[in-house]
């Protein structure tokens, strides 16, 4: 796991256990982040979603701006299709 990822798993789980730290990163992430020691660069919008029951976010990675083979795209995939069931999302 990296630093940002561990980062970001702290933030989840406050939002989790706090409401009202929830509510703020849902309203206002920048400065959420920022009071959390997360600083976001000048000109990244940030956009905070939750996933319910009855609505799920998928999250499109930007477009790779380098050419990747066929044999790269099969090492970032893994050679599986990705599957998810939506039952308690």
């Amino acid at each position: 796991m990296s630093e940002n990822d561990n980062d970001f798993a702290k933030i989840i789980a406050k939002a989790w256990r706090d409401p009202a730290f929830k509510a703020e990163l849902i309203a206002n992430p920048a400065a959420a982040l920022k009071a959390e020691g997360i600083d976001v660069p000048d000109g990244i919008a940030v956009t905070v979603v939750e996933n319910t029951d009855k609505q799920f976010h998928l999250v499109l990675p930007p477009v790779p701006t380098d050419e990747l083979s066929e044999g790269d795209l099969e090492a970032v995939a893994g050679g599986t299709i990705w599957r998810r069931t939506f039952s308690g999302v």
